[in-house]
Order: structure tokens, then sequence, then C-alpha cells
């Protein structure tokens, strides 16, 4: 089973790659140094015979020419691969767009930890000549989170994370009570500063900070976390991916909540209305390297040292 499993692999593999006739350049530089790397990756991806298309800000900050220009919509309907220049701050961004249009995201670190962006700038080309020119890649999918504000009986408004979906007060740090349900289920009562809902991609950031578990990609599941529960008897919880989740809140809480998702997406909601978070139609396809190994990302990241 698995060496057919392998094989298909390499097959899909080989045959995408062939595919791959448009790319997409994305992400927001913060200084100088990261937008000479937007230039020079055009460049380098043009004389090898790719149509590019830029995230139009950046685009016309290098002079490039209208045709180069594009949205994250434009790019995500024309292109067949994107590269996400900057770190997981980026990729985050861009994902939660392009992941409705089933196109791979590969990501060329200039950020911090690096945890979505595979690629290193000092061998970027090397490595992306290697996805491009020969096939050596796989794709991975993760999947999203999708929250929603019901209102009087409707949906209101509609988020997606790729990390995590937060219940927290809008303003300033405040205990809140709520009840959880877990496919309509009564599950549990906390009284907390809010709570982390987390996806296995997103167990490695803000969930791991709040004493979340770390949760290998390829789980089907979800972390329930608490952030600073009033009581040592709250534990973070893990259940099933495809679990539907609700949250209801007592009415003396602070009238001004929100769920944040991935902390760049706010929904503002009241203690009268339901959060509702569940798994998202949409995946993220994330392009890793061959010789990708998330364990070696996780302890490098993570700095733990083997012992002998």
């Amino acid at each position: 089973m698995t060496k057919m499993l392998n094989s298909s692999a390499v097959y899909f593999m080989n045959n995408l790659y062939r595919s791959f006739k448009t790319i997409g350049l994305v992400g927001k530089p913060r200084n100088d140094i990261n937008l000479q790397m937007h230039k020079n990756l055009f460049h380098w991806l043009t004389e090898r015979g790719y149509q590019v298309m830029m995230e139009k800000d950046v685009a016309e900050k290098l002079g490039l020419p209208a045709e180069n220009l594009a949205t994250l919509d434009e790019i995500g309907c024309q292109a067949q691969l994107v590269i996400v220049i900057g770190g997981d701050g980026n990729m985050l961004g861009r994902a939660r767009v392009l992941a409705k249009y089933d196109i791979p995201l590969i990501g060329i670190n200039r950020g911090n930890l690096g945890f979505l962006t595979d690629i290193d700038p000092k061998n970027a080309y090397a490595q992306l000549e290697a996805c491009l020119e020969r096939g050596e890649f796989f794709v991975e999918e993760r999947f999203l989170l999708e929250a929603k504000i019901e209102r009087a009986g409707e949906i209101v408004s509609t988020g997606n994370a790729v990390n995590e979906a937060v219940i927290h007060p809008a303003k300033i740090a405040h205990m809140i009570d709520f009840h959880v349900y877990i496919n309509d289920k009564f599950a549990f009562s906390q009284r907390s500063d809010g709570l982390i809902v987390s996806t296995p991609t997103g167990s490695t950031a803000y969930s791991l900070s709040a004493g979340g578990p770390i949760l290998t990609p390829n789980l089907n599941a979800i972390a329930l976390v608490p952030m600073f529960p009033h009581t040592l008897t709250s534990r973070p919880l893990v259940i099933d991916g495809d679990s539907k989740i609700s949250i209801r809140f007592a009415e003396h809480n602070t009238s001004q909540l929100e769920v944040g998702c991935d902390s760049q997406i706010a929904l503002p909601f009241t203690p009268d209305d339901v959060v509702h978070i569940q798994k998202s139609e949409h995946k993220l396809r994330l392009l890793h390297l061959k010789n990708y190994n998330y364990y070696n990302v996780l302890s490098t990241k993570l700095g733990w040292l083997k012992s002998f």
C-alpha cells in the first residue's frame, strides 16, 4: 500500500510541475532588501520563460509592465503556482484569499520562525529550480477554519483562519463567561480571557504559547485552548476535525467581543450572538521541497537538540 501511494505521489508531482506556466509573486516586503528579492525573482522567472504576475502595489514600486500587475484574486484565477516572499504572516494573509482557488503556494522565508515558508533565501534559486525544472516537490493539503457570527438566527459575518480563530474581548483583557457546544451538544462552560480554536497548522503558533498541544499537520483534529482560565481544571481539548463548535455567551459579559482570525481579521459580536466555528470547505495547498521533513522544521524552530 505504501509503495502504491508513493508511486502515485511521484506521478502527480512529475505531471503537476509541467503545468506551471504562469506564476504569481506575492508578499509585501518590510524593507528594500525584500523588495530586491521580488525584483530579482521576477527577472529570474521571466528569463526562464514563465509568465509572472505580481501583486499590484509591489509591482508598481518596481516599475513593472502593466501586464505583470495583478490583484490576489486575479493571480488565483490565472496562475498555476504562487510564490510567497516573506514570513508566516504573509503566507497566512495570502493563503486565506487563495485557498478557494485550489492553487499551490510555496514560501521564501524572509521572516522569523518560518513554519510555513520553506525556502531559504540564500538557496532560493537552486531550490526553486529543483521544483520548477525537475519537479522535486510534493503538495500537502491543510484545512482552514471558518468562523461565523449568528445574530437573531442569521449569519451576519464570516471569516477564514489558517492558524486559529480566537474568541476574546475586543478592547482590553477581561474575563468572559461562555458555554461551548460540540456538534450541538453541550461540552463545557468556561470563565477565561478567551478561547483559542486551532488547526494543526496553528498548533505551533498562538495556541502553543497558551499551553496547547502540538498537532502534526496531517491530523484531522481541532484544539480548543483556554486563555488564562479562572480555574486550574480547564485544560486544552482536542476534538475531531469535522466537528462543529458553537459558543454562547452570558449576558453580563462586556458588550464588545471579537473573533480574531489569524490575528489579521476581526469579527465583532455581542453576548447575544452565537459564534460557530468549523472546518472550511477550502484547503491550503502547500508545495514543499522533496526533502521537506516536518519534524526537522519543528525541532529547528523550537530548539530541540539531539542528546547524543
